[in-house]
C-alpha cells in the first residue's frame, strides 16, 4: 500500500511540469488568434482587408465571364460614352471599349503579375539575404557583389531593352522578368538582420548542439525576423502593382491589346481626357490608391500580430 502512494506521488511530480506546460499552451493563443484579434482592435485595416479580399475575389471571377478579345474590339458607336448609360457602366473609352469591363480584367492581370512578382521575387531574395548574412566571411563578399554588379545595371532601361526584343510574351514571361531585378532591396534588407541575428545567443548554443546550418537558417533565424518579412512582402505586393502599372503606361508592359491598370491611366497622357474624358483614367488611379492604402494598413496589422506572438512565445519559454 506504501509502495502504491509512493508510486502515485511520483508519477504526479513528474507529469506536474508537463501537464503545466500543456495547461499554458492551451491558454496562449494561436498566431490566427492574435492576428484576428488585431484586426478586430483595427477598424481600417478589418475595412482594408474585406476590401482587399472581396476585390481580388470579384475580378477573378467576373474576368471569367468575359470575353476579352471581342470586349477589345473597336464600338464607334460607343465613343466616348458616358458613365451610367445603357452597356456602358462606367463609360467606354475612345474606341467605344467598356471601361467596366476592361477594368475589371486589367485588375485581374496587374493584381496576378504584382502576387507572381511578389512570391517569386521575396522567396528569392528572403533566402539570399539569409544566406549571406549567416555565413558571413567569403560567402557573404561573394553574394554580395553579385548584389552590387545587379545593382549598377539601370534596371528600368534593362527591362524596357529585354521586352522589346522578345517577339511573343504574356504575363507568366514579363513577371519573370522583373523577378530577376527586383529581388534585391530585399535581399538586402534580410542580410542585414540576419548578420545581427546570426551573433545571438541562440544560435551559438544550435551550433554548439550540433544544429544543421539550414535548420538554424530557416527553423529559428527566419522566424524570430518574421515580422520584418511580412512588412516587407506586404510593401513589396503594393509597389509590385505599381511597378506593372508604370511599364504598361510606357508602353513596355503587358502585349498590345492586353489591358491593365497601366494601359487604362495611360488615357491620361491625352490632355483632354484629363478634364473632358476623366472617366477612361480615373477609376483605374482610384483603384490603385485603394489597393496601395489597404495593403499598407494590412501589412501594419499583420507585423503587430507576429510581434505579439514571438513576445508572448518568448514569456511561455
Amino acid at each position: 500500500m506504501k509502495r502504491d502512494i509512493e508510486d502515485v506521488t511520483s508519477i504526479s511530480a513528474a507529469d506536474l511540469e508537463k501537464l503545466s506546460k500543456e495547461a499554458a499552451a492551451e491558454a496562449t493563443p494561436s498566431r490566427a488568434k492574435i492576428m484576428w484579434g488585431e484586426f478586430k482592435a483595427d477598424k481600417p485595416a478589418m475595412a482594408s482587408l474585406f476590401i482587399l479580399i472581396f476585390f481580388i475575389l470579384f475580378v477573378i471571377v467576373a474576368s471569367m465571364f468575359i470575353n476579352t478579345p471581342k470586349m477589345m474590339e473597336t464600338n464607334l458607336m460607343g465613343y466616348y460614352a458616358k458613365p451610367f448609360t445603357p452597356e456602358y457602366w462606367l463609360g467606354a473609352d475612345s474606341g467605344g471599349r467598356s471601361i467596366a469591363k476592361e477594368l475589371i480584367v486589367g485588375s485581374r492581370n496587374s493584381i496576378s503579375i504584382a502576387i507572381g512578382l511578389t512570391i517569386i521575387s521575396s522567396t528569392f531574395g528572403i533566402c539570399w539575404g539569409l544566406i549571406s548574412g549567416y555565413y558571413g566571411g567569403m560567402v557573404d563578399l561573394a553574394m554580395q557583389r553579385v548584389y552590387d554588379f545587379m545593382m549598377i545595371i539601370p534596371m528600368l532601361m534593362t527591362i524596357i531593352v529585354i521586352v522589346t526584343i522578345i517577339p511573343h510574351y504574356n504575363a507568366i514571361t514579363l513577371t519573370l522578368i522583373l523577378s530577376i531585378f527586383y529581388w534585391m532591396g530585399t535581399s538586402r534588407l534580410i542580410r542585414s538582420r540576419t548578420l545581427a541575428e546570426s551573433q545571438k545567443d541562440y544560435v551559438a548554443a544550435s551550433k554548439t548542439s550540433g544544429t544543421g546550418n539550414l535548420k538554424i537558417i530557416f527553423r529559428e533565424i527566419m522566424p524570430n525576423i518574421s515580422s520584418l518579412i511580412i512588412v516587407d512582402t506586404t510593401l513589396s505586393f503594393a509597389e509590385n502593382i505599381g511597378v506593372e502599372t508604370g511599364l504598361s503606361f510606357l508602353g513596355f508592359g503587358l502585349p498590345m491589346g492586353t489591358p491593365s491598370l497601366g494601359t487604362l491611366i495611360a488615357n491620361a497622357n491625352d490632355p483632354e481626357n484629363i478634364t473632358g474624358y476623366w472617366w477612361t483614367w480615373f477609376p483605374a488611379a482610384l483603384e490603385i490608391i485603394v489597393l496601395c492604402l489597404s495593403i499598407s494598413y494590412i501589412g501594419q496589422v499583420m507585423r503587430r500580430a507576429t510581434n505579439a506572438a514571438q513576445r508572448r512565445g518568448k514569456q511561455q519559454d
